[in-house]
């Protein structure tokens, strides 16, 4: 057989190897890692902590610079927005916040609006947001994160647990032990948050002092 042949078969078998593999990795659940939504306004990966609200709830950007623009004319960027807006909604969530106050949720307490579960942070804003769900949708969507996994050991995040830093920013762990450990060495897990869309500031994370959060720990 020809050198020629053998290359070929040798490529068709790669071919069908690699094409089995991926077959058998969307059968185990596997998925490929999402992109991050782009900045309405430069049009560069996104940093879940660089944000405004508008109508129709968070708009996320890529830096405080085009927050501003982004203020200044937000018609401008409408089109781009709404393409963000389509992206975020093909991308994992968790409820953290109160829709009305702001508080962290109580996992007891929700009700439930087209099949899915709305949290609050107590039977008042439950009863609140029962009778006018429509009311609070842009606050609906500024309750969620979208940094579902924990940056230490990549569980689930409990929305009971995270760290408040300096820069403003919260990061959301599976328990209380990897809020400790990420707060002794902020630069070991900030690639993690990157792949999350939440940029760390190392110098400032390294004298953050992080709170646990208590669901329900405040009322309104």
């Amino acid at each position: 057989m020809r050198r020629s042949t053998l290359l070929a078969c040798a490529g068709v078998i790669l071919t069908g190897v690699l094409g089995m593999n991926a077959v058998l990795a969307q059968q185990d659940g596997a998925k490929p890692e999402a992109k991050l939504p782009l900045c309405p306004v430069m049009g560069k990966s996104i940093d879940f902590s660089m944000k405004t609200m508008s109508d129709d709830g968070p708009v996320y950007f890529c830096c405080k610079m085009c927050i501003k623009k982004f203020e200044k004319q937000p018609t401008k960027y409408s089109e781009t927005a709404a393409e963000q807006k389509t992206a975020l909604a093909k991308m994992p969530r968790v409820q953290v916040n109160c829709p009305l106050s702001g508080q962290p949720i109580d996992k007891e307490i929700f009700v439930e609006v087209d099949g899915k579960k709305v949290y609050t942070c107590c039977n008042n804003c439950k009863s609140k947001y029962a009778a006018s769900p429509g009311k609070y949708a842009a606050k609906l969507a500024a309750s969620y994160t979208y940094q579902t996994k924990c940056p230490v050991m990549g569980g689930k995040i409990d929305p009971a647990v995270f760290s408040d830093l300096p820069s403003g920013q919260r990061i959301y762990y599976c328990c209380p032990n990897c809020d400790k450990k990420l707060q002794k060495n902020p630069a070991q897990y900030a690639a993690k948050l990157a792949e999350q869309g939440i940029k760390l500031t190392v110098n400032k994370a390294e004298d953050a002092k992080g709170t646990e959060g208590q669901p329900g720990s405040e009322k309104p």
